[in-house]
């Protein structure tokens, strides 16, 4: 079974609800034979990459409430994350554009790395006080802890066309399927679950999903195969 996340590093309720959703495929039986892949989301599409402000001028100047809403909204969002035993910086943070995040786990994809470096980019988005937004480098270091060649890291982030169009692709398909905001979960293009859900919606989605995947249909033939007793030989 496939499931699919559209996510982005500047969303809290992603890296929440990732932590949630994991905590129940942990417990799922079939855990072994589900895979997870990420796919990109942006909050903020077209973001110049230069444009970089403070979380709380972000919430108050984009959702119209004031100082006091938004800081209380990030105490809460703290406190979620905490008990996921996630660490959270309600205060200090600042928000920018993810696009060249996005890029470059499309290149950690590629290598089978990218939940790695996903994990990296949460905790350094909510929890370090080092800017993941004000200097590309800041994401070269990111990737080579997640076990990336930085020298081809350095070279991703400086071609802007460099798994653009993978982003965009994600995008635009999120947008097919009807996701208007993040985290979204698809599992095996049967099933969709929005936001960041308690660990046992996600169980009861998994199992609900795993229980209704059609059945393997074989198709029979003379081909030689192994089993239990051994391998066919083909007699001369």
């Amino acid at each position: 079974m496939r499931v699919e996340i559209w996510s982005d590093i500047a969303c809290p309720w992603c890296y929440v609800g990732k932590a949630r959703f994991e905590k129940a495929l942990a417990a799922f039986p079939h855990r072994e034979r589900v895979e997870v892949v990420h796919r990109s989301f942006e909050l903020d599409p077209g973001r110049a990459k230069d444009d970089i402000q403070p979380v709380i001028s972000m919430l108050t100047g984009k959702y119209g409430m004031s100082e006091a809403q938004a800081e209380a909204g990030e105490d809460n969002l703290g406190a979620q994350a905490a008990a996921e035993g996630l660490p959270y910086r309600t205060r200090g943070r600042d928000h920018g554009s993810t696009f060249d995040m996005h890029r470059l786990l499309h290149f950690a994809r590629e290598q089978g790395r990218q939940v790695e470096l996903l994990d990296l980019l949460y905790r350094a988005n909510f929890a370090e006080e080092r800017s993941v937004f004000d200097d590309d480098e800041r994401l070269v270091e990111l990737a080579g802890a997640a076990g990336l060649d930085t020298g081809a890291a350095r070279g991703v982030l400086a071609d802007p066309q460099a798994y653009a169009d993978e982003v965009r692709a994600d995008e635009r398909e999120a947008a097919e399927l009807g996701a208007n905001g993040v985290p979204f979960f698809v599992l095996d293009r049967t099933y969709g679950v929005s936001g960041a859900q308690p660990a046992e919606v996600f169980a009861r989605a998994l199992t609900q999903a795993w229980g209704e995947r059609p059945p393997l249909t074989p198709v029979n033939g003379d081909a030689e195969a192994c089993g239990p007793d051994g391998c066919a030989v083909p007699q001369q």
